[in-house]
């Protein structure tokens, strides 16, 4: 398959959108800039750039209690864009969506504030075990607490849960389900909507971690009937150091706050201190009000993209990577699931992936290495890490065509 017979049955305007990111525009070792590296982060559209700027520039002030002209603004901005991410995963209300600095942060509260008040000893949470750490770690801090027990459910060879052994792992020990919507290490994209089902079956919870999903697909928390979804503002084209709980009023009400100060009371005295409402009890301190503002803006850039046509593109490119990947001599895959989004994982034979990194940063392609915070699955797989590309919007089957020639010249050099 050729990058023109791929694309020539889409009409996805892919240069209009590169015109609206102005880091892509440049060159690195002389060479026009590829950037595979969206898994880790995206890059940011210049309307984004400007809203964060504008901010700034013309409008920053402390929100909420300010009264004056300044904040007024602020405040409306920082509210007008949970508003927005609230429409963009349809919330039933912005009492479900908290601010956080990031996917890692929701995981930590909901372990914290939601997990570790009802867990017992003996009681289990079940993760993948192809989860980022992010999505491991904070269940084994308080299941350490709580004298629980964190439980991994398998994961094919073909990079897939497994899901006859997930339905086997479910019991009344099980108070909380764990799971990524997208592998950020295999790209699988796993079946939320059937273990959601069957968790609530059981009795469990569910947490999605949807760092990687929000990018790639239209979210409907109310129709995934997920209890928590997690995620982050610079994985979507947003601004770092800013992302999103979603989480069940119901749930979120009796969760006890996960950080104390400002903002997140309603009395404070020594005789005791009463609690703000949702979703403000679990803001304390002063927010990241321009990340928010340039996450609102980020919704604002992806709302305005036909989302099916954008998937479509996507799909695309993985299905021409994994087709250019069959024709490559040396090119060893790792994950092979029938459903996949965004990454793509791969080793050379007789290379390391870190030597394959450089060597395509020196052709101006980016791509990361390593274990991608994912040393479990990477053992399974018996491979300390691997080289990752991953695809946004902006990606074109010409980038595609660029990383396997750089492939090619690496392995000139390599073997």
């Amino acid at each position: 398959m050729t990058a023109a017979v791929a694309e020539q049955h889409n009409d996805f305007d892919v240069a209009a959108l590169r015109a609206q990111f102005p880091i892509l525009h440049q060159q690195v070792n002389g060479q026009a800039l590829v950037y595979l590296d969206n898994a880790a982060t995206t890059q940011k559209p210049q309307s984004v750039i400007d809203a964060i700027a504008d901010y700034y520039r013309c409008d920053n002030a402390n929100v909420h209690r300010g009264a004056h002209t300044l904040s007024d603004r602020a405040t409306a901005d920082f509210e007008a864009a949970r508003n927005k991410v609230v429409a963009l995963i349809n919330a039933a209300s912005n009492r479900e969506l908290i601010w956080t600095r990031g996917t890692t942060e929701a995981i930590n509260l909901v372990a914290q504030s939601y997990a570790k008040p009802i867990l017992k000893p003996g009681d289990r949470i079940v993760v993948s075990a192809m989860e980022h750490h992010a999505n491991i770690v904070p269940w084994q801090m308080v299941a350490a607490e709580c004298q629980a027990d964190v439980v991994p459910v398998p994961v094919t060879n073909d990079g897939e849960l497994d899901m006859s052994a997930f339905e086997g792992l479910l019991d009344e020990r099980v108070k909380l389900v764990a799971v990524g919507h997208v592998s950020n290490a295999l790209g699988t994209v796993n079946p939320i909507e059937d273990i959601i089902r069957l968790s609530h079956s059981a009795g469990a919870k569910v947490l999605i971690d949807g760092a990687q999903g929000v990018p790639h697909f239209e979210v409907d928390v109310q129709a995934l009937d997920c209890d928590f979804y997690a995620f982050s503002g610079h994985k979507m084209y947003g601004p770092t150091g800013i992302g999103a709980l979603y989480g069940k009023e119901a749930l979120l009400e009796r969760m006890p706050p996960y950080h104390g100060g400002g903002e997140m009371i309603k009395t404070v005295s020594f005789d005791g201190t009463t609690y703000n409402e949702l979703p403000f009890k679990f803001e304390a301190g002063t927010p990241n009000i321009g990340g928010a503002v340039g996450l609102g803006a980020a919704v604002d850039f992806l709302q305005s993209i036909d989302r099916r046509a954008m998937a479509d593109h996507e799909a695309g490119l993985m299905r021409y990577a994994h087709s250019k990947a069959e024709s490559c001599e040396g090119l060893r895959r790792i994950g092979c699931a029938k459903q996949v989004a965004g990454a793509f994982s791969f080793l050379l034979e007789g290379t390391h992936p870190a030597d394959v990194g450089m060597l395509l940063d020196q052709q101006g392609i980016a791509v990361r290495t390593g274990d991608h915070c994912a040393q479990p699955i990477m053992k399974q797989f018996g491979v300390p890490g691997t080289a990752r590309a991953s695809f946004a919007v902006y990606n074109t089957m010409d980038e595609v065509d660029r990383l396997f020639a750089g492939l090619e010249k690496a392995k000139t050099f390599l073997l």
